[in-house]
């Protein structure tokens, strides 16, 4: 598992991606005006992955749910993506709550 960070051509903000192995992202980032923040962003990920009171379940209108990983203050951190079942919604909080503490930080945007 491991964190992308990248920039976006179209607003020039930096994100970050968590992707299982398989290349599939599993949590998603809001956008950062500064790579330093996107990668506070991880670090606050890494320090609340494992605290269950920091994952908020909702549901999107098309009744699928996805989760977002909150500070203890509950500001948004990172979001999930779409899942069809409950099943698939607790495994990709299990995954992140197991492997992004020690995920590797791969920076695309390193020329």
């Amino acid at each position: 598992m491991k964190f992308e960070i990248f920039q976006s051509a179209k607003n020039q903000e930096y994100y970050f991606n968590l992707k299982a192995k398989n290349g599939q992202v599993i949590l998603s980032s809001e956008g950062y005006k500064q790579k330093a923040s996107a990668k506070n962003g991880i670090e606050s990920v890494r320090k609340n992955a494992t605290d269950d009171n920091c994952y908020d379940i909702r549901q999107a209108k098309d009744g699928r749910s996805y989760f977002c990983l909150c500070s203890t203050n509950k500001q948004e951190i990172g979001r999930s993506q779409m899942y069809k079942s409950r099943s698939g919604l607790k495994n990709g909080i299990e995954s992140v709550k197991t492997n992004a503490p020690e995920a590797e930080v791969v920076d695309l945007t390193a020329k």
